[in-house]
């Protein structure tokens, strides 16, 4: 059987949880040995057997982002054919599954790691080019053999941003996390040269600049932390020239009320990451919008204690009072996930850090509990066999 996977993102070019997803998706498939697994990524040509880049269309260097993209997936359809199943992640490489499996007469599979009308902000960044990219998510979507959520809160926004899927083809499957790659590792250079204290209790972040992962409302949370109370944030990859400003704008202000804030826009090595976790007392999620939210995972498997919204699929990751707290939130219906009351949302973001830092040894075990928990639940050798099982049930139907 032949598997065609495809993705915007594939190492080294990952810079989101759908790219460390594929990943190591594809590591597990393979290491079943019972199907050969093709990769067909965005970009600059791989080392690796088995996975094929495709490029920027040079003829298209000027058009929208969104066409831009079309040009990649029009590209990696055409070698689609021969191909038993294709399976695309984000709407990225929606469009080239679908039109790569009607090409070829094989199910499209699609694994939802994030959905168009949940994330209405990224008009900013795409400006027209929003309303492509959404036609081409609910394009493949409604024409998909299986929609895969990553977690129950997935499958939820799944089946309301697009009803006329049929409920009997979204089967959940969460992400997983690789407990050998993500373990806990002291690196005093890299702390030293970071200026980042690994004594002082320390809130950790790490992510994109973007809406979605709530980064001002932890900022404005962090005026609010004990004094002494460290901040790390290791945020870069903004959307947008004005959400980057937001921040700037705001850490500037935090750094005039206090020290110990830190901020690292680069993006980082897993290694460095890894280090980073590891020299924290708690990992702070504040996004309003997560599928499953596999960051948390990450630090969980560091042996970090987790504070995360209540939003998504992170409740299904995140145990409150075993490995870390959850903070409520009421959000706007009008798909940005905005906290209908913000300044309550960021009250109770500092409430529960200050709680989290204020008693170290709680937090230490609570992380202890959370690596136990990302290693029973999120293997990536079981979430394998489960995504085969997907394929195995679309085929018997095909």
């Amino acid at each position: 059987m032949r598997i065609d996977i495809i993705s915007k993102e594939y190492p080294p070019a990952v810079y989101g949880g759908a790219g460390v997803h594929v990943s190591e998706l594809v590591r597990a498939l393979r290491d079943r040995g019972d199907a050969d697994v093709q990769v067909r990524c965005f970009g600059a040509p791989r080392e690796e057997q088995g996975t094929t880049a495709y490029p920027d269309l040079p003829e298209l260097a000027a058009a929208n982002a969104a066409l831009q993209t079309f040009g990649v997936d029009l590209t990696i359809a055409q070698d689609c054919q021969g191909a038993d199943l294709v399976h695309s992640h984000t709407w990225y490489a929606n469009l080239a599954g679908h039109l790569g499996g009607l090409l070829a007469g094989a199910p499209h599979v699609i694994t939802a790691h994030s959905l168009e009308p949940m994330r209405p902000w990224k008009a900013e960044q795409l400006g027209g080019g929003y309303r492509v990219s959404s036609f081409a998510e609910r394009t493949a979507y409604e024409g998909a053999a299986a929609v895969i959520a990553v977690s129950a809160g997935m499958r939820t926004d799944i089946l309301r941003s697009y009803p006329s899927v049929d409920p009997d083809k979204v089967p959940v499957v969460h992400n997983g996390i690789d407990s050998q790659l993500w373990q806990p590792l002291r690196d005093e250079d890299l702390y030293r040269r970071l200026g980042i204290d690994p004594e002082r209790p320390t809130v950790t972040f790490v992510g994109r600049i973007t809406r979605q992962k709530g980064l001002p409302y932890l900022i404005r949370a962090a005026a609010r932390l004990p004094e002494g109370v460290q901040l790390v944030l290791c945020a870069g990859a903004p959307d947008t020239p004005e959400i980057l400003a937001e921040v700037e704008g705001l850490l500037a202000e935090l750094r005039s009320q206090r020290d110990g804030v830190v901020w690292i826009p680069e993006m980082m090595q897993r290694r460095d990451i890894v280090a980073l976790l590891t020299a924290s007392t708690v990992f702070a999620c504040p996004s309003v919008y997560e599928p499953l939210g596999i960051v948390n995972l990450e630090a969980m498997a560091c042996e970090l204690a987790v504070v995360a919204t209540a939003t998504g699929g992170i409740p299904e990751v995140v145990v409150p009072g075993e490995t870390g707290w959850l903070v409520p939130i009421e959000q706007m219906q009008d798909g940005t996930g905005t906290p209908v009351d913000p300044e309550t949302f960021i009250s109770d973001l500092a409430a529960a850090l200050t709680d989290a830092v204020s008693d170290r040894e709680r937090a230490r075990t609570m992380g202890l509990a959370g690596r136990r928990r990302a290693i029973e639940q999120f293997s990536w050798a079981s979430i394998g066999d489960k995504t085969m099982a997907v394929y195995e049930s679309v085929l018997a139907q095909a």
